[in-house]
């Protein structure tokens, strides 16, 4: 569901960058206050992992179309939603800037649709109240599967909006919206089930992670198990499973050459194709996800152990 520059006129793309810039400041003064250098670790490899997991389409049946999972509302789940959404920034700077995934003048409309909308919305409105302080597994995996719907249907919504505002595609906004809409229900399910999955795994595995709803490891324990495990499915994900994702159009293009007139004829055929190269652009991309993702959470740590000394307290009365 990565919008193109194409899709957007300069004033809806530089709106949304604006929306966008603001929840991402919220995130960024949220985390400062949690000063908890534990974090750290853990948004990255789960940055990698994440920017691994979207790299896997998968088809949908009888549609000619694909998906992949966004993951933001699995990290809003294990680390909050402040550093979810930071962590889904660092992501989508890295496939817009290295990769031609999106683009610059769309990035706050991809991170709006992709990181606030699962991370903020989803997350606080619909699994939170529903999952509760001490979730049992079903009733975690239920609550991830109807917030994931909403979510993904939410931002199709963002996507027919953003394209219908800024009028330069040329394309009829009700015709794009009943195509948008079915394809990212199936997506968001598949998402919700396999979220689900997930955290029916960690509910066994490491059920603190859930009850805490945040990820930081014990005291005098770095890095928790779930960090090699998350590590080694990203390596797995990018290095090998990458080869065989659908190469049919995700759910956005499917849905543009749909509405463009564009025929079930001219789509590439539905079984993948192993291409090795995908492995190195892959590790390669889950690499400089977990390096921008350390070396924002270090700026701003750095902040904030500088804040005192640049405003310090005053000083006591005689």
């Amino acid at each position: 569901m990565h919008m193109a520059d194409a899709l957007l006129s300069p004033a809806v793309g530089a709106a949304m960058w604006a929306a966008s810039a603001g929840a991402l400041g919220w995130a960024t003064r949220s985390l400062r206050q949690q000063a908890d250098d534990r974090l750290v670790p853990v948004m990255g490899v789960l940055g990698a992992f994440v920017f691994a997991l979207q790299m896997i389409n998968f088809a949908i049946p009888g549609t000619g179309s694909s998906g992949h999972l966004g993951g933001a509302l699995l990290l809003a789940i294990l680390l909050g939603p402040p550093a979810a959404l930071v962590v889904m920034a660092s992501v989508l700077a890295v496939q817009a800037l290295a990769f031609a995934d999106g683009g610059l003048l769309a990035y706050g409309a991809n991170l709006f649709n992709l990181g606030v909308v699962p991370c903020l919305l989803a997350y606080l409105l619909v699994y939170r109240p529903l999952a509760g302080a001490a979730p049992s597994a079903r009733r975690a995996g239920l609550a991830a599967l109807l917030a994931a719907v909403l979510g993904l249907q939410l931002g199709a919504a963002g996507v027919v909006a953003q394209t219908a505002l800024s009028g330069v595609a040329g394309l009829s906004w009700q015709t794009f919206a009943w195509l948008m809409q079915p394809i990212h229900l199936a997506i968001g399910i598949a998402e919700g089930l396999a979220t689900a999955a997930l955290l029916a795994t960690l509910h066994q595995a490491a059920p603190e992670l859930l009850l805490r709803q945040a990820a930081p490891p014990p005291p005098g324990q770095r890095w928790h198990p779930l960090l090699r495990s998350a590590a080694l499915g990203a390596v797995l994900m990018a290095g090998l499973l990458s080869w065989f994702a659908s190469p049919l159009p995700d759910g956005l293009e499917w849905s543009l050459a749909q509405a463009a007139g564009h025929t079930a004829a001219t789509l590439p055929a539905p079984w993948p194709a192993v291409e090795p190269g995908a492995s190195l652009a892959g590790l390669a991309g889950a690499g400089a996800t977990l390096l921008l993702v350390l070396t924002l959470a270090w700026l701003m740590r750095r902040r904030t152990r500088r804040a005192p000394l640049e405003d310090p307290p005053p000083a006591d009365a005689p």
